[in-house]
């Protein structure tokens, strides 16, 4: 297994260990809101989302075909673009209460730019036009 398979494997563990931990605290009402657990709120679960795409990154990681890796790459840039959402929308101000972001906000972000960027350098060995492998 190279080092961008390594890196992939261990930015999808983050993000799902990311998605189970607090994202945001609301002091008011004392909400510690979660990827998974938003009661009190009306976001639904946007962890499932990220579930999802990265089962599809994970499966695209690991087939040697240039389709796969395309592949891969719209789905980390849909991931990415998920967790921008979720780093903007959930915890915004709202009717003058303005929740805290925690650590698992900020780990989900991080590891969607890992994803993303182990998806534009995937590591494959350079293939001829006949599309046998170089040596």
């Amino acid at each position: 297994m190279n080092r961008s398979l390594v890196v992939t494997v261990l930015a999808i563990i983050l993000l799902i260990v990311a998605c189970f931990m607090p994202w945001m605290r609301i002091e008011d009402p004392a909400l510690t809101i979660t990827g998974m657990d938003t009661s009190g709120t009306r976001y639904g679960k946007p962890a499932l989302a990220h579930f999802v795409l990265a089962f599809f990154i994970l499966c695209s990681a690991f087939i040697p075909k240039i389709w796969a890796k395309r592949l891969g790459l719209l789905f980390a840039a849909l991931n990415l673009a998920w967790g921008i959402r979720n780093f903007g929308v959930i915890p915004h101000c709202e009717a003058g209460v303005c929740p805290e972001k925690l650590t698992g906000i900020y780990l989900l972000l991080i590891a969607s730019i890992v994803l993303l960027i182990t998806a534009l350098f995937p590591k494959e060995p350079p293939v001829n036009t006949t599309g046998d492998p170089q040596p």
